[in-house]
């Protein structure tokens, strides 16, 4: 499945491939394979994106076009 929004929302916020793959501590070459569909991003690392975007993962798969669907939790 290719998520276009994964590539959009890292250039939007000036970062490069290697920034997320840094992140999600996986290999540049790995992510960049999620980022055009030629591998299937496990949840766990589609979650983190969500979190660090602060959107949801509705929102990276395209189910939305609603970017920041949930208020912030307060502690």
């Amino acid at each position: 499945m290719y998520l276009k929004r994964l590539g959009d929302l890292r250039v939007d916020n000036d970062l490069t491939q290697e920034n997320i793959a840094n992140m999600l501590k996986c290999h540049r070459e790995v992510y960049r394979r999620y980022e055009k569909g030629i591998r299937t991003i496990p949840i766990d690392y589609l979650v983190t994106i969500a979190e660090y975007y602060n959107t949801s993962t509705d929102y990276l798969l395209e189910l939305t076009d609603v970017k920041k669907p949930y208020p912030k939790k307060e502690n």
